[in-house]
């Protein structure tokens, strides 16, 4: 048997042991709760840091600098968030996400919010970076992206993971080209057995591509990452005022296959024809732009 004395002394023991146990789940609870309330009332700024926003359509290969500015800025990697917030004054925060100038959409913050974001770049409050890709690549991608969500919920990275290769995906789009063509007219239609507004139309995606390259600080071309990676990204680093040796970066090429709707317009007369009758409007826009159809 224990003597008594070893046996009080485990008793407390035990007892202080619950109690720590029960103290730390407490913490643990409270950490749960309380934390995403201190994200919002505490936003950092330190030094002479301005808000940073990286601003791309859907479809435009944001998620690539997201992943890029993630592992490559030190420090501010601790106030990256993925999505856009509105910040009034200067902060440490970076955003990324999506968002339009002019056209309210589904998936994309809106215009009043933008038009915030736009008064605290001018007052040098923050900056803005604009990142875009060809407006019939992102057409294409945006197409399978919400076709493949509606359908059974999966959020997909790109063409690629759903077809093997470009014929695979040729011979879908032939056959589902109405469907293609619905997406593309911003029909709300194609939405129908799902809760939300529609998305841009092509017509729309293309302007607002156009509004945010005259607007922003600087812009950037997914197809120049895929050239020289550290020379465009260095230019987002610049911006925001990021001091880094840029000899020590990690940087691959985006794996997004840039200018496919070349090799689609060939195999696919139809999207060939579709893009013959976009109307000259869209079509200069996107000659403005630096791209060719």
């Amino acid at each position: 048997m224990i003597a008594e004395p070893w046996r009080s002394w485990i008793c407390k023991a035990r007892w202080h042991y619950v109690q720590v146990r029960r103290q730390s789940k407490l913490e643990d609870r409270l950490r749960y709760l309380v934390g995403p309330l201190r994200d919002r009332l505490y936003i950092p700024h330190q030094w002479n840091d301005r808000t940073g926003y990286v601003i791309g359509l859907f479809g435009s290969g944001r998620l690539y600098l997201w992943q890029s500015l993630m592992q490559n800025i030190g420090r501010r990697a601790r106030y990256l968030r993925d999505g856009v917030g509105f910040q009034k004054g200067p902060t440490s925060m970076i955003y990324v996400g999506h968002a339009t100038m002019k056209y309210p959409s589904r998936a994309q913050v809106p215009p009043p919010v933008t038009s915030r974001i736009l008064q605290a770049v001018e007052s040098r409050f923050a900056d803005l970076a604009f990142v875009y890709r060809h407006p019939l690549d992102s057409l294409l991608t945006n197409w399978i992206w919400w076709r493949n969500y509606i359908r059974r919920g999966a959020m997909v990275s790109g063409i690629s993971e759903v077809y093997k290769n470009t014929d695979h995906f040729c011979v879908d789009l032939e056959t589902c080209f109405s469907e293609f063509e619905a997406f593309a007219e911003g029909d709300p239609a194609f939405f129908a057995t799902s809760i939300g507004p529609p998305f841009l139309s092509f017509r729309e995606y293309v302007e607002e591509t156009e509004l945010f390259i005259q607007t922003a600080q600087i812009s950037s071309r997914m197809e120049d990452f895929a050239i020289d990676p550290l020379k465009e990204f260095s230019k987002i680093l610049e911006l925001m005022s990021i001091d880094l040796d840029l000899r020590r970066l990690h940087l691959p090429p985006p794996q997004a296959k840039a200018f496919r709707f070349l090799e689609v317009k060939e195999k696919v007369p139809r999207f060939r024809d579709f893009i013959a009758g976009l109307d000259a409007e869209t079509k200069g826009r996107i000659e403005s732009i630096g791209y060719t159809l």
